[in-house]
């Protein structure tokens, strides 16, 4: 049986083409534009060929560290240095600078002059030193060659910096190079979107990539938002373990602990693991670590028990 339209369309089949409705008075065809042809393959050359060159890729920079960075697709550089001394300072001065900052209430001292903002009494550096320890670290700072004399006896720094982070990593850089002979990089800039911040501390061990946030302020002046960011660079960054280092002799089960557990969300299931003293295991790969006697043993332990956590199982 015939099927009937409407009495006022037309429909207007053609091969091979889509069918138009039209008016049925006053006929009038409007078909559509022809689809335009794939270019071929002589075309698709001869375009390519027409291109400029690419421009040459950078180097990644020295070290084993930074090349693991750019194998992951991140282009990374370094940042400026925040320095109270020559960034380029070496040899027996580096040597006796590095020894005194492993003493905690050197850089407590330190911190606090850099806080100052300008002329400083010993006293006024910090509160958590005796004055007779502080005018002692005063005169280490002399010899050093970090402060000069000021009138009034007060002290100033020779070269002023902005905050006390800087010298923190140059010193842990310094002394994970020394003591476990890692390939590192300090204050990189990871070129990775939507990844804010610097990393502090880049490393390579054995094959693994290290990546370590460090923070020179107690944990009361820790964020939500900081720690946030540190987690968006761990899973941006992808390293092997990634350590939460804070110089502080504070627990860190009262504030940070809860913060990155917060942080990480429900799923994680397992409580923090103490490895010693306020060394935790938060995580799988992932470490907090405080100054609590001596912040480089720290450091180092839960680097080792990350890389055993890695290794193959015993015969």
């Amino acid at each position: 049986m015939s099927r009937s339209h409407p009495p006022h369309l037309l429909v207007v089949f053609r091969p091979l083409a889509r069918s138009v409705a039209v008016p049925r008075s006053g006929v009038r065809r409007h078909m559509l534009p022809p689809m335009r042809s794939r270019p071929t393959a002589p075309e698709l050359e001869r375009s390519a060929a027409a291109e400029p060159a690419p421009a040459v890729a950078p180097a990644p920079g020295p070290g084993e560290a930074l090349a693991m960075l750019v194998r992951r697709g991140l282009r990374p550089r370094l940042g400026p240095v925040d320095l109270p001394f020559a960034p380029n300072l070496d040899g027996p001065a580096a040597d006796r600078l590095a020894e005194r900052l492993g003493h905690y209430a050197f850089r407590l001292f330190l911190r606090g002059a850099i806080l100052r903002r300008g002329p400083f009494s010993p006293p006024q550096a910090t509160r958590f030193v005796t004055p007779a320890q502080a005018r002692r670290l005063a005169g280490q700072m002399l010899e050093l060659g970090l402060a000069e004399r000021a009138p009034r006896g007060r002290f100033r720094l020779v070269h002023p910096a902005r905050s006390f982070g800087g010298t923190l990593e140059w010193y842990l850089a310094r002394e994970l190079r020394r003591r476990l002979g890692l390939d590192l990089a300090a204050g990189v800039r990871s070129g990775a979107a939507g990844v804010g911040g610097d990393l502090d501390i880049v490393a390579a061990a054995e094959g693994k990539l290290l990546y370590l946030e460090v923070k020179s302020s107690p944990p009361k002046h820790l964020t939500r938002a900081e720690v946030a960011a540190f987690l968006r660079r761990v899973r941006g960054l992808r390293p092997d373990l990634a350590l939460f280092v804070v110089d502080t002799a504070l627990r860190l089960s009262d504030k940070v602990l809860p913060m990155l557990r917060e942080a990480l969300g429900p799923g994680l299931q397992a409580r923090p693991r103490r490895i010693v003293r306020e060394t935790w295991a938060v995580a799988p790969g992932l470490y907090a670590v405080n100054a609590k006697q001596d912040l480089m043993e720290n450091v180092c332990r839960a680097i080792a028990d990350g890389l055993l956590a890695r290794s193959p199982p015993p015969p």
